[in-house]
């Protein structure tokens, strides 16, 4: 039988390699028929190494034994949910998304109601701003009366997904012939569709806003593992080869998957309880939550005989700071507007600290005033007081991103925090619970996640310290369900690569293919 194997070895290796461009001698990851790609919202790299040494009997650990676990994963920065999310699904980064935060300002648009008589928009694509009604599970989805508007398409309203520059993996699957499904937070993350619209056949976006709590009672962590329930209730019904209702039967996605919110809830919510990142009793409890979550899964693929040919990755869209609480320090996000408009009030185009952020990302009417602002947040007093660490603008943020002059969706200036430092009003809180955690930032703490690819046939625990980032998870999901990587636009575009270090895990499936075993 040794033949015959090495007769299936050669014959992958002869229709497993991409023929174009940078992938020229990548081999796909067949047989792979599924990925499950689940984000793990504000899950660090810290957290997974962690609970799997704590917990070595959950499910995030056995996934782990069998599975390639990248130490040094980053997110493409800022470190933010939708940008994060696009980042995982496209290849690419802001500079070819055109996503820089799920809200943001565009030079180009035209606000919703405004007939595109003035041009430059705030854009919020979140449950508040876009969605008709926000009741659970299915909500009204999103209101066309309160997109923006495009003053050079006839002042038509833009959808998420048509403001996004590049195709989706959900896109190339899609077009290949091949189902797919995801389940989000907000009817505006449709983002994941592509620009075609169509990328998802089955997508479901319960509005997460919508979760409510009897009056005068704050949230808790437990209030958002009951709405991730309802999502994971729809994962299963999806593994048993139905629609998210779990009403009609139409087989198990090719590309599927899921957010999970209640272990980013029980980092702003409860936090840790210490430098060395032990978390407090709420995030244990958030984490724990999560890994049964997804071994309900893992169960439900082995009960349906589909987890041999099922490739499991889980990641995380950002991390979040400060994990040490005694660096926590609250900085006014207002105090910061009243330097800049001392120096013209009509230089702010748009100021986004809304809420509690990691970042403070600042739109100009007039782009040559960069410098100024800049010169004067730079002075040893206000940036000792202000608690900043770098401020990009010019040539700094150019060489990271596109030129603001030329995009209309870049700031003129990004303000970088000290870790532990968080922009926000007077109260440091959302919704009445002060924020122990927040992210959006670009230090270690908002940006190394987690990523853990897993297979029973990887055969044992691989840790991978090289440092990668998750825009390279997309292209590593069309090569393992043998598509080519280069059919992504922002992978073109950035030169994003796949994820090493999977690749030679085909001998281990090929023997697991092998007739006398």
């Amino acid at each position: 039988m040794r033949i015959y194997r090495a007769i299936l070895v050669s014959l992958f290796l002869s229709v497993g390699f991409l023929t174009s461009g940078a992938f020229a001698q990548r081999p796909t990851l067949f047989p792979v028929r599924h990925v499950l790609l689940i984000s793990v919202d504000g899950l660090h790299a810290l957290d997974l190494a962690k609970f799997v040494q704590s917990h070595p009997d959950s499910a995030l650990a056995q996934l782990s034994a069998s599975g390639v676990t990248y130490t040094q994963a980053y997110t493409a920065k800022p470190s933010e949910s939708l940008q994060g999310l696009m980042s995982m699904v496209t290849g690419g980064s802001p500079i070819s998304t055109g996503i820089w935060y799920e809200v943001a300002y565009d030079r180009a648009l035209s606000p919703p109601g405004s007939n595109c008589k003035t041009v430059g928009d705030v854009l919020a694509w979140d449950g508040r701003h876009t969605d008709r009604n926000r009741l659970l599970p299915e909500g009204g989805g999103l209101d066309p009366a309160k997109l923006p508007l495009d003053p050079t398409k006839g002042c038509e309203p833009v959808y998420p997904h048509s403001f996004l520059r590049v195709n989706t993996i959900f896109d190339v699957v899609h077009s290949a012939g091949m189902r797919t499904a995801w389940m989000e937070k907000h009817p505006a993350y449709e983002m994941v569709n592509g620009p075609s619209g169509r990328g998802v056949d089955d997508l479901f976006t319960p509005e997460i806003s919508s979760i409510s709590v009897p009056r005068g009672t704050a949230k808790n962590e437990q209030t958002y593992e009951t709405y991730d329930d309802i999502k994971v209730r729809a994962m299963l019904n999806e593994i048993d080869g139905k629609d998210h209702t779990g009403k009609k039967t139409i087989g198990v996605p090719a590309l599927f998957g899921m957010s999970f919110q209640s272990v980013a809830q029980g980092e702003e919510i409860a936090g840790y309880a210490d430098a060395s990142g032990t978390p407090s009793a709420d995030l244990l409890h958030a984490v724990n939550y999560t890994s049964e979550s997804i071994g309900k899964m893992i169960d439900a693929l082995k009960a349906r005989n589909l987890l041999d040919s099922t490739l499991v990755i889980i990641s995380s869209k950002f991390g979040g700071a400060p994990m040490d609480p005694s660096k926590w320090r609250l900085v006014s996000a207002n105090l910061i507007q009243q330097l800049i408009y001392s120096l013209n009030s009509g230089l702010v185009a748009y100021f986004y600290v809304n809420g509690v952020e990691n970042v403070a990302s600042i739109w100009l009417t007039d782009h040559s005033q960069a410098g100024e602002v800049a010169k004067m947040l730079s002075q040893p007093n206000i940036e000792s007081m202000l608690h900043i660490k770098q401020i990009l603008w010019g040539a700094s943020l150019k060489l990271r991103y596109n030129d603001p002059s030329k995009d209309p969706r870049m700031p003129d200036i990004v303000i970088i925090p000290e870790v532990g430092a968080i922009y926000a009003g007077t109260t440091g809180g959302r919704g009445g619970t002060r924020v122990l955690l927040t992210h959006g930032g670009f230090s270690d703490e908002d940006t190394n996640v987690a990523l853990l690819i897993s297979n029973p046939a990887f055969g044992s625990k691989t840790i991978i310290k090289t440092p990668v980032e998750t825009t390279q998870i997309a292209p590593t999901i069309l090569a393992a369900l043998g598509l080519d990587p280069e059919k992504l636009q922002a992978v073109k575009v950035e030169y994003t690569n796949v994820l090493p270090g999977l690749f030679p895990a085909m001998n281990a499936w090929m023997q697991r293919l092998s007739p006398d075993r």
